[in-house]
């Protein structure tokens, strides 16, 4: 890790900001950017609540839930939502991936295979 300039730092190959420890800043929690990024694809597609919680078979309730970030989603919930979304998880992810990046002040995302070559 190299500093570049105080709050400015370079490692791997992407660089980031440091948030200042002054700065009062409530966490993002993954669970939030996941509800977040399901709810804007469903308006996107146009559909309701109860289409997607009636493909996927989950309560409407749970849903709407997940989607407000009250709820920690398993695996097996987010795959039958993104398959009534008919959208890959991995989209999901990776979209929740850019703005957890956003939030953290990282500039550019290393690629995900590239990281796994590197630790290999």
């Amino acid at each position: 890790m190299s500093v570049v300039r105080p709050g400015l730092v370079i490692e791997g190959g992407y660089s980031f900001r440091m948030r200042s420890q002054e700065l009062p800043v409530k966490p993002v929690l993954v669970r939030e950017l996941i509800g977040e990024s399901l709810r804007e694809e469903r308006v996107s597609q146009g559909k309701t609540l109860r289409d997607v919680s009636r493909k996927a078979r989950v309560s409407l309730g749970y849903l709407s839930e997940v989607e407000r970030g009250q709820k920690e989603a398993s695996s097996e919930l987010l795959a039958a939502i993104c398959a009534a979304l008919d959208l890959p998880l991995s989209v999901v992810l990776n979209v929740v991936s850019e703005k957890m990046a956003v939030y953290e002040g990282v500039t550019a995302l290393p690629s995900v295979r590239s990281m796994a070559q590197a630790a290999a």
